[in-house]
């Protein structure tokens, strides 16, 4: 099993339109596709930074579930209608592993 950790970088100002477009458009509809996502974080920090995570069970599942969620009309048109609120080139992808003895296993 792992985490995905994703870090977004949000258009300056428009963070608490990001969190709302997540809680109610993005994490629905990712889950809706089998995703299981079991985080979602703001940053105290910086005020435009968004963090949210997702649990697979191995690459085969991450790679199904991709497929599922990204490469469909629907996934288009909602990051199409959203994906403005976002600076592209700064999103992170961190893989997280638990360690034998983490709760979270």
């Amino acid at each position: 099993m792992f985490y995905e950790l994703r870090r977004y970088q949000i258009q300056p100002g428009h963070r608490d339109e990001w969190v709302r477009v997540m809680e109610t458009v993005i994490i629905p509809f990712q889950t809706s596709k089998g995703m299981t996502v079991t985080a979602s974080f703001t940053d105290e920090e910086d005020p435009d930074a968004y963090f949210w995570m997702r649990r697979f069970e191995d690459e085969a599942e991450r790679v199904t579930l991709y497929a599922a969620a990204y490469y469909n009309d629907e996934w288009k048109a909602i990051i199409g209608e959203h994906g403005h609120l976002l600076l592209g080139d700064q999103i992170t992808v961190r893989r997280l592993v638990p360690t034998p003895k983490s709760p979270v296993r």
